[in-house]
């Protein structure tokens, strides 16, 4: 049981929330309320989870000397020894047998974006995070792919491109963050967990977080009122504060709290950060969904 509890840890199930990015092309293209589709996308959810896991699995088989130098990540079930390592490829190679066939019946296109997805978190373990700035698109990249395949899935006919380039800027502030958090947590070390570290300094991410966010604002704003499926009266233009809010937030938590080095839980540590998320999806699918029948 210790070693089962190992590797459910090592699989980092708090981190399967960033695979909710897929459910983006099923509400954005108003067939939410399909459910068909809300099932498939809700499986494509879960093969993500799998995957993914997988992709932890073998991150931390390839860092595990670099994680013992963290004074977080040594406590992880590989550093630590809690969990050995031939137990850890066995679990990645089932996830992986389990994962990748069953997205192929449930659509062959969504199946190929999911093999895709994990061999570039191959090459990302083992060359593209030590290259500097590519390092960061993969990771941004990573999050566009859960949006193509869920994409696929739907089957999507009005699913603005717009809304790509905004995922990739959100997903690319959010690793130039934890770059920025690493940097700052782990001082002169850094390069010795990480090397891809030495190639950067906060005063240089600063400057790509302060570029990443402009361009952010603007794309998200350029959505709201040029994107074809959006309701003809703008409404959905008055979400824009609230993304500027949820941004200007985050830019706090890094700068002044110096947090963000694990984002996916920073969401749900920082009520004001998760609330505003929460209220720009509520009033995301009341704009798109109701604005309609005239409630609005």
């Amino acid at each position: 049981m210790s070693t089962f509890r190992a590797i459910i840890k090592t699989m980092r199930p708090k981190q399967w929330t960033k695979n909710i990015i897929v459910y983006a092309a099923l509400i954005f293209d108003g067939k939410f309320l399909e459910p068909d589709l809300f099932l498939k996308t809700t499986a494509l959810f879960i093969l993500f989870c799998l995957v993914s896991s997988s992709v932890y699995l073998l991150n931390d088989l390839v860092d595990i000397e670099k994680d013992r130098a963290h004074p977080l990540k040594r406590n992880r079930p590989l550093a630590s020894g809690a969990l050995k390592p031939v137990y850890a490829v066995v679990a990645m190679v089932i996830l992986l047998g389990v994962s990748l066939p069953i997205a192929y019946l449930l659509d062959s296109a969504a199946a190929l974006i999911l093999a895709g997805y994990f061999l570039m978190n191959v090459a990302y373990s083992f060359w593209l995070k030590n290259m500097v700035i590519l390092d960061v698109l993969t990771i941004a990249a990573g999050f566009v792919l859960r949006v193509a395949a869920g994409a696929a899935v739907v089957q999507v006919e009005r699913f603005s491109p717009w809304l790509y380039v905004c995922i990739t800027l959100i997903a690319l502030l959010i690793a130039l963050g934890k770059r920025r958090a690493e940097l700052v947590a782990l001082e002169d070390g850094a390069g010795e967990h990480r090397a891809i570290l030495d190639e950067y300094n906060v005063n240089f991410l600063d400057h790509l977080i302060s570029l990443t966010t402009g361009a952010t604002i603007v794309t998200y704003s350029l959505y709201t009122f040029s994107a074809q499926n959006l309701p003809e009266n703008h409404l959905m233009m008055l979400t824009i504060p609230i993304v500027i809010y949820f941004l200007f937030r985050y830019l706090y938590l890094i700068h002044v709290k110096h947090l963000g080095g694990a984002p996916d839980e920073l969401i749900f540590k920082d009520k004001p950060l998760f609330f505003s998320a929460a209220f720009w999806g509520l009033a995301a699918m009341v704009i798109l969904y109701f604005s309609n029948y005239h409630l609005l």
